[in-house]
């Protein structure tokens, strides 16, 4: 199973905020941390250390389901990992975006897909506007191990 990037990793915690003490989200939601919302209660209170501990914890099941849904190279699972964790699994899995990259679809569509996901409640969001801007970027770039993949080991252990 593939796992986020130690680049993505940076970017989801820039992206999500620490928050050591509980506030109520845009819907509402209890949540702490970098955007951890399971078992929170108003009052809570933690440490970056486990901050982090529990976005890794929520990003597995995340990282599980955009695995299972096709052969990423790392940018690529990087980006559909951060889209899929801010509007959920569900909503990348039917979306545009996912049909769009399946049947082929040249950078500027897919990145066109990407910016279709601005919106809350009603507005465009600055901060969904960089976190997208940043998605699309990743989905292109380079695959850094990629070298490492391709090449050919069979004169290592001599």
């Amino acid at each position: 199973m593939m796992r986020v990037s130690d680049i993505c990793l940076e970017k989801l915690k820039e992206f999500e905020g620490l928050r050591t003490k509980a506030y109520l989200d845009a819907a509402g939601v209890p949540t702490i941390g970098y955007g951890h919302t399971q078992g929170v209660r108003m009052g809570d209170v933690i440490s970056e250390y486990w901050a982090e501990m529990f976005l890794k914890a929520d990003l597995y099941d995340v990282e599980k389901q955009v695995d299972s849904l096709g052969h990423w190279n790392q940018p690529q699972f990087d980006a559909l990992v951060s889209f899929a964790f801010n509007i959920g699994f569900w909503k990348l899995k039917t979306s545009e975006l996912l049909k769009t990259i399946r049947n082929g679809g040249n950078m500027r569509a897919i990145k066109k897909e990407f910016m279709r996901w601005v919106w809350a409640g009603g507005k465009k969001q600055k901060g969904l506007e960089r976190r997208r801007a940043w998605e699309a970027k990743r989905f292109f770039e380079a695959d850094e191990l990629e070298p490492m993949k391709v090449r050919d080991w069979s004169d290592f252990h001599q």
